[in-house]
């Protein structure tokens, strides 16, 4: 929809097309990320009932703690997600490497934009763009096409909806992406709340989604249906003389192009399911350069955050993964029976081999900590509660100083993983964390949540609780806690159980 002579330099061309790679990589990553939780909620407990949309036909249950999160996964044909079939670690993967990628591309087109004095084609400068878009509105809708003259290159309608898109949605889509990091509530927690919680950025960031999505549909069938032969010129070639050679020549490159990209999109789907730890290491490393600039120096607020209050202690709390049972751990079951009695946690220095064995009533007479916050699950559901229990950094400190080389702290489960990734024999389930997540004041070993001994389905009796990452690394049914030197010797070597089993990121803070 552009005039006769308009000039399309080669980087908006360029860019253009990159940005549609990349929107199709974020719309195809997000559907695998809502496919893992295909819910959308305005509550921020996720109750049972009180979703605004679903794509699911299951019910759930109303009774806590008996339908885990990974229960209500769909799987999805890796023709319309990336990468498919039930994959979320590798989908969040994809999508924070589209989400870099797309921001620098959109910061480099901004910049561009402006040095060259291009922003005068989107940017409205006159009052006169509003009545003028609205006529232009009337005659789409009566199937009538605008003269091409009103197009300079762009019509009013076209200036306001690109106005929008660029200026208005793209950084309403990046406020709500980050708003549902963990680390980015845990020290900006007004900012989060603000906008509805973390279930209000969700949905906010759907929306958003969609509207993306409708732009995009609405833009391409428009190049092809009002002045086709002058849209495929200046897209292809910038501009120039509009003649039936041309014009079928940039058509068929067009057409090259979108089939190109296509293939693109699946194939990258079909290449991180070839090999899931190959694609793992690849995303995960990526992502991880973000992180480091922009996540990783951002600390909880601790004491300073009085944003949540009992009034946010959220009614419902769901679970991913569910209590050991008799063939994972006797010794869990049995305890159980006993009111805990006689149920040990090992606290261990596995770099030298020195460890103490507590019982629950031990761990009370430590220093208690408590603060209200919000769980979030990395596959979207999210509950906020009163915790209550040990800093981690008064627990270690029952063996005295930090063994020397001691890099990480390391947690494991008396439960099980509930899958592996690759099918094999379930194994216990355990979390590494860094040294500085493990000192930062919200970090602890719960044993009470709302004021109460922690119910069984939400990891009695003591559970790990890392406010700055997500769900992922606060392990259940805590059996030991221990210093280690690297992650990479335990396990699959990738720093925990969802690591290993869902290939998610050993950095849980997004």
């Amino acid at each position: 929809m552009d005039a006769i002579g308009s000039d399309f330099p080669l980087w908006l061309r360029a860019q253009h097309l990159l940005n549609f790679i990349l929107m199709g990589m974020l719309i195809r990553s997000g559907v695998e990320m809502l496919s893992s939780l295909p819910r959308l909620w305005w509550r921020n407990d996720c109750a049972p009932g009180t979703e605004w949309l679903k794509f699911t036909k299951r019910e759930l249950p109303k009774e806590e703690g008996v339908y885990t999160s990974l229960m209500d996964e769909k799987s999805v044909h890796p023709a319309l997600s990336l990468p498919g079939r039930e994959n979320i670690g590798l989908g969040r993967h994809w999508h924070g490497v589209s989400v870099m990628l797309w921001v620098l591309n959109g910061l480099i087109y901004v910049i561009l934009l402006f040095a060259t004095g291009l922003w005068r084609r989107i940017i409205p400068t006159s009052w006169d763009v509003f009545p003028e878009a609205f006529e232009s509105l009337k005659m789409y809708l009566s199937l009538q096409v605008p003269d091409l003259s009103h197009f300079s290159p762009y019509d009013s309608l076209q200036m306001l909806g690109y106005t929008f898109v660029i200026f208005i949605l793209a950084p309403f889509m990046m406020i709500t992406g980050v708003a549902m990091a963990p680390a980015i509530r845990a020290r900006f927690p007004r900012f989060v709340k603000m906008l509805g919680g973390h279930q209000g950025a969700r949905s906010l960031h759907f929306i958003g989604l969609v509207m993306f999505t409708g732009f995009i549909i609405v833009h391409v069938a428009l190049v092809f249906l009002v002045h086709r032969e002058h849209n495929v010129i200046h897209m292809v070639f910038g501009g120039g003389e509009v003649a039936t050679a041309r014009v079928a020549q940039a058509t068929v490159i067009i057409v090259s192009t979108i089939v190109a990209v296509t293939v693109f999109w699946i194939a990258l789907s079909y290449w991180s399911l070839a090999d899931r730890a190959r694609a793992q290491r690849f995303t995960a490393g990526f992502t991880e350069i973000g992180r480091k600039i922009f996540l990783n120096k951002l600390r909880p607020l601790g004491k300073k955050n009085a944003v949540y209050t009992a009034e946010d202690i959220s009614e419902f709390h769901w679970t991913n993964g569910l209590p050991p049972t008799d063939e994972e751990s006797p010794e869990w079951l049995a305890a159980r029976e006993r009111n805990w009695d006689g149920l040990t946690i090992t606290v261990r220095d596995d770099i030298n081999g020195v460890e103490k064995q507590l019982s629950v009533e031990d761990l009370k007479k430590l220093p208690k900590h408590s603060y209200i916050a919000t769980h979030t699950c990395m596959q979207g559901w999210s509950a906020t509660s009163e915790w209550a229990g040990v800093r981690l950094t008064d627990l270690m400190a029952i063996l005295g100083p930090r063994p020397e080389g001691a890099r990480y702290l390391l947690a494991e489960s008396y439960g099980l993983a509930q899958k592996m990734y690759d099918n094999r024999p379930r194994e216990p389930f355990y979390a590494a964390i860094d040294l500085e997540t493990m000192e930062e004041e919200e970090s602890i070993l719960a044993y009470e949540r709302n004021g109460k001994p922690l119910d069984d389905h939400l990891g009695a009796p003591a559970r790990l609780r890392v406010e700055s990452n997500h769900g992922y690394k606060h392990v259940k049914w805590v059996s030991r806690i221990m210093w280690i030197h690297d992650y990479a010797e335990y396990g699959d070597g990738r720093g925990g159980t969802r690591e290993d089993s869902a290939l998610q990121a050993f950095n849980g803070r997004i």
